[in-house]
């Protein structure tokens, strides 16, 4: 195959260029039946491939032409048998895998800090979820991965489980030991199923974490779109032959996706795997350079930390993305929120996220080394505007407990519920979710008994005002809970 061509973009152009007198959806007829405002901001080009499934464009749901080959592309690229392509991110991608290998009732091994996407398909799929500890980092109050003993533990405890869920790597750029991972649950005849939304970039440098598909995982939900260069919402879903059918992994993904797929979203697939498959090596190698100054400098200002590979000290802590910078704010006396807002409103810069002790900056190839200079710069501005807070108080981090899992996800969410006030659920059986978003990973869960330490830590993430969300009440003054 040659990864120079990009068939269903191009064969997207040629329409184009065609120019077709459209009697199909989408409405707007190549922009002329919009807005003339967004039209003249999205620009002629765009719009003229905003296009459906018609004959020549091939179908995502059954694809035999230009997707085929753009997936086939893919695969090769991103060293898989098979690559399905997202048109909605890569949670979908996620359900699709959860929901291809597990049905009602069977046993799914899962690290607690997982993405929700995760945890809404086993409530679709009816799975038993078998939680596992991730590693816990008290320094910087994040969770990391899975410790090779915890999973291999967790298999000798459950011989009947159908599939096990691995991060790699997390939101924060830190990965487990996936290669062994893999390596003990094949020994058990169980599949590894890898949420890789933060990963799709670490197949093309030796200095990166090893992709799931070079650790020889079965499937992988990847996010082109995060790392990559595609389109927001553009994802891929990586399959490997023999524990898993691909034909039916297809049939999961038609289920979930939408049939009026976005062909933006699709030729910016085809495109981002051009680039990663001829460029992908030399891209990220300029990525991790600026992501080497960008920490070496944070380093070196008063009252932050950014971490680096001396935070790798186990299976579970086993290799870090180094164009992930966690910037730790705690020693300023105050929250990764409020460094996150003095970026924004007197400097004009935008972070990944925040939450109570961090800010998370994402590098990439797109990046140049004057927006790293700058960002040094802010932080060396606030930094100077807490010095006479720096070292004066200890903060004790905090991190979510795992709480007991009472009764199913599914069941829970499903049962009779009543509301009660928020600090009244304390021992009941929480009927939702309640995370911070991002990341995403819930501080409770359906089926899971309240406790006043979770309680707390929901407040505190509340009080520093922070995306706390999930539950039916937006304010969070009552938690929905199984009715007693």
């Amino acid at each position: 195959m040659n990864q120079q061509d990009t068939p269903l973009f191009s064969a997207l152009l040629a329409h184009a260029k065609r120019n077709p007198i459209q009697f199909h959806i989408p409405a707007h007829k190549r922009g002329r039946g919009m807005h003339s405002a967004f039209q003249s901001f999205i620009g002629e080009n765009a719009l003229s491939i905003d296009l459906i499934n018609i004959a020549p464009l091939d179908d995502l749901h059954n694809p035999t032409g230009i997707i085929k080959e753009a997936q086939a592309l893919a695969a090769e690229a991103f060293g898989a048998d098979e690559t399905f392509f997202s048109v909605q991110g890569t949670s979908t991608a996620i359900m699709a895998m959860v929901l291809a290998t597990v049905g009602p009732g069977e046993k799914i091994l899962v690290p607690r800090n997982v993405h929700k996407s995760v945890l809404a398909a086993i409530m679709l799929s009816g799975a038993h979820p078998v939680f596992l500890h991730p590693e816990v980092d008290t320094e910087l109050g994040i969770m990391h991965g899975l410790s090779v003993e915890t999973v291999e533990d967790a298999l000798i405890q459950h011989p009947d489980a159908r599939a096990l869920v691995v991060i790699n790597p997390t939101y924060f750029g830190v990965a487990a030991d996936l290669r062994r991972i893999v390596e003990i649950a094949h020994r058990y005849d169980v599949p590894v199923l890898v949420d890789e939304a933060h990963g799709i970039h670490t197949a093309f440098h030796e200095d990166l974490p090893v992709s799931a598909m070079q650790a020889g995982a079965d499937m992988a939900a990847t996010s082109v779109h995060k790392l990559g260069g595609s389109m927001t919402q553009s994802s891929v879903l990586n399959v490997r032959r023999g524990r898993i059918d691909p034909r039916h992994v297809q049939v999961v993904m038609s289920m979930l996706t939408t049939t009026s797929t976005s062909y933006l979203l699709l030729a910016s697939l085809d495109a981002a795997r051009k680039e990663l498959a001829l460029h992908g090596r030399e891209r990220m190698e300029k990525a991790i350079r600026l992501a080497d100054e960008a920490r070496r400098r944070i380093n070196q200002i008063p009252g932050l930390y950014c971490p680096g590979k001396e935070i790798l000290r186990n299976s579970a802590t086993f290799a870090l993305d180094p164009t992930k910078l966690i910037i730790s704010v705690k020693d300023l006396g105050i929250r990764g929120y409020d460094v996150e807002v003095m970026l924004r409103e007197e400097f004009n810069i935008e972070v990944e996220l925040s939450d109570l002790y961090n800010i998370l900056c994402v590098i990439s190839w797109g990046d140049e080394r004057e927006d790293i200079l700058r960002l040094v710069d802010a932080l060396v501005k606030i930094s100077a505007a807490y010095k006479d807070q720096i070292g004066k108080r200890t903060v004790q981090v905090k991190v979510p407990s795992m709480p007991e899992l009472r009764m199913s996800p599914r069941e829970a969410f499903y049962a009779k519920t009543e509301s009660v006030p928020f600090h009244e659920s304390v021992g009941r059986t929480i009927a939702e979710m309640i995370m911070v978003y991002p990341p995403g990973i819930p501080i409770l869960l359906p089926g899971e008994v309240v406790s006043k330490d979770n309680l707390d830590y929901i407040e505190e993430n509340l009080r520093a005002g922070l995306p706390v969300q999930g539950p039916d009440d937006p304010e969070i003054r009552t938690i929905k809970v199984v009715r007693e």
